[in-house]
This record gives structure tokens, C-alpha cells and sequence, in this order.
């Protein structure tokens, strides 16, 4: 394995050194827990506080979403691992202004284990501590376990409403509402052509074979629904929106947003030669395309792969997409 890295037993130690000096000017580590990173005017009087984590190696997410009108803290873990409740609850702590703290997060055991601890932790404090799990990957569950699902790229459309919401001065109760509506009408799904490398590790987790994809793969390697023969741009666009659209089941046209990401080593030139044949598919059952997202948004360190995201679209959740936001992973400027 070649790579660009000191010693991985602590490169996301040097991650979080290095992305804090590159983005100084609006984020800083938390003097209390090196594994937290926050927004410089966090927490902000009178705002809800909006908190996330998760493990590294998904880069933007979950740091990448620290910043104005977005996340407050987040929660850093090891490379495909969930931080620790500490970390959690030091976050949560960061960004409590009085006006209560949203958990916005994906739903892994580790991850729902030490939120919830944190969350009593934080309660002994005082602190009002309330989440949404973000459970949008379609192949990790059937629909009748949809509360089993996990949450992959889909969890940035979350981050975004929720974030939009408390910057207008919602409440708790009104950015949880809002958070869990946006993830209540988002449903991904992902394609992998090869594996990733762990850094401590060394050699991919799992093989892909030359000239085969794996439907439904999961952001650390999880098996799919199934491996195929690779097939054209157009057919695996098509197969995957199909998928989406019929775990929706719609009855009737929608407005759409779309958020085409790369997992980690995927040329941008292909994402938009998807999302050509993904717009088309859309179009064809009447449903009108609203919002698009199209880079790396929550990636797999080094695997050859996409992530597909559909969320349906009512006015607030519209609107709350185009508020304005300033992050690394993610900048709307007000139009």
C-alpha cells in the first residue's frame, strides 16, 4: 500500500491537526477533548445546538459539515469507528447555548449506543439532548426492518435541514421535526467497484473481481444485496434510481433533490455521466428535480464506488436546502 501518511496508527490524529489549520478561520478543536472539533462562535446564544460524529475515512463527512448555518461539533472516531461517549458528550457540551442540543447521526450500533450515553450524560447536566438517526441506505435493510437501516450519504441532507432550521431560530422540538422529516423522505443506495484500505491494515478489506460491481455495498465495506457483472453508465444509473424510487412507492410525481457522491476514488467525470442517466430516469415517471448535490459528500476512503440519494421534497425542505451555509464539505451562497 502506498499512501500519503505518517504512521497510521495515528493518522486521524494528524487528520484533525491538519484539517483545523486548513480551516481556522471558522472552526477549532475543542479545548476540552482532542476528538471534538467545533465552530469558533460555538455555542451560539439563543441558536439549538446541532451536533454529529461518526468514524473517519467518510471525509467530508462527518468534520466537513462544521460551520455556519450547519453542524456546531462534531464527535471525530477511529477510521470506520464510532467515537467514543465521551467525545459525544463533549460535543454536546460545545455546542449548548441554553436552548437545547439536536444529535443528528447515522444509525450504527456503536454510534447509538454512545450517543444515548452521552445524552445521559449530558442530561445530568442539564443539558436538553434530543436526535434523529439518519436511516437511509435501502440495501442494508428490507422496508419491514426500515428502523434496521443505516445511514450513509443521505444523512448530509439532515445535517443541512436541521442546521438551516436552528440558524432561523427554531426550537428543539422544530428542528428535530425537521431533521427527522428529511430523513423520513431520503433513501440512498451504493455501487462499489473495488474495496478500500484500511491505513492501519494495509491491504483491502474484501475484493471486488475485475469486471463485476457489488449493489447495495456499504460505506465500510458491508456486503450488498448482490454482485453483477459491471454494466454502462446508463444501466447501473437506472437500476439504482429505479431501486430508490420503488422503495418510496410514490403514487404520484414528485419534487426531487439528488446527492450523487463518490466514495473516495471516483473520477468527477463519471458522477456526472450518472447523474445524466439518473435525471432522464427521473424525468421519465414525471418527477421534477429540485436540488442536486454532485461530488464527494461522504466517501469510503479509497473505494472506486458511488452513493445515490433521493429525497422527496415539500416547501420547507426546500427552502431549508438553499438556506445559506458555509462549510468545508459544503457552501450554499444565498442566490
Amino acid at each position: 500500500m502506498q499512501r500519503f501518511i505518517n504512521n497510521p496508527e495515528f493518522i486521524v490524529d494528524d487528520l484533525i491537526k491538519g484539517y483545523v489549520k486548513a480551516y481556522k478561520g471558522f472552526i477549532e478543536k475543542s479545548a476540552n477533548n482532542d476528538r471534538v472539533v467545533k465552530r469558533k462562535n460555538s455555542p451560539e446564544t439563543g441558536k439549538v445546538g446541532i451536533v454529529t460524529g461518526g468514524g473517519s475515512g467518510h471525509e467530508p463527512a462527518f468534520l466537513g459539515y462544521v460551520g455556519e448555518n450547519m453542524v456546531d461539533a462534531v464527535a471525530v472516531g477511529e477510521v470506520f469507528a464510532s467515537p467514543p461517549a465521551e467525545a459525544f458528550y463533549d460535543a454536546i457540551l460545545e455546542a449548548d447555548s441554553g436552548e437545547g442540543v439536536a444529535c443528528l447521526f447515522g444509525n450504527y450500533a456503536g454510534d447509538n449506543m454512545n450517543v444515548k450515553m452521552a445524552i445521559q450524560m449530558a442530561e445530568e447536566e442539564g443539558v436538553n439532548v434530543k436526535f434523529v438517526t439518519a436511516k437511509d441506505d435501502i440495501a442494508s435493510s428490507p422496508k419491514e426492518t426500515r428502523h434496521r437501516r443505516h445511514g450513509i450519504a443521505g444523512g448530509v441532507y439532515m445535517w443541512k435541514a436541521g442546521g438551516a432550521k436552528a440558524a432561523l431560530g427554531g426550537t428543539l422540538d422544530d428542528v428535530i421535526a425537521v431533521a427527522q422529516k428529511a430523513a423520513d423522505n431520503t433513501r440512498s443506495i451504493c455501487v462499489g467497484l473495488s474495496s478500500c484500505t484500511i491505513p492501519a491494515a494495509g491491504t483491502p478489506n474484501f475484493e471486488i473481481e475485475e469486471g463485476m460491481m457489488e449493489i447495495g455495498i456499504g460505506h465500510h465495506g458491508e456486503p450488498g444485496i448482490r454482485v453483477e457483472k459491471l454494466k454502462s453508465a446508463a444501466e447501473i444509473a437506472a437500476m439504482m434510481t429505479d431501486a430508490l424510487l420503488d422503495d418510496f412507492a410514490f403514487d404520484r410525481e414528485q419534487n426531487i433533490a439528488v446527492l450523487l457522491s463518490g466514495l473516495g476514488s471516483t473520477p468527477k467525470m463519471e458522477l456526472y455521466v450518472l447523474y445524466d442517466a439518473i435525471e432522464e430516469v427521473l424525468k421519465k415517471q414525471n418527477h421534477r428535480v429540485e436540488v442536486v448535490l454532485i461530488g464527494d459528500y461522504a466517501t469510503s476512503l479509497d473505494m472506486n464506488g458511488i452513493s445515490l440519494s433521493l429525497m422527496k421534497l415539500d416547501n420547507e425542505l426546500k427552502e431549508l436546502l438553499a438556506y445559506p451555509a458555509k462549510t468545508s464539505g459544503l457552501t450554499i451562497i444565498r442566490s
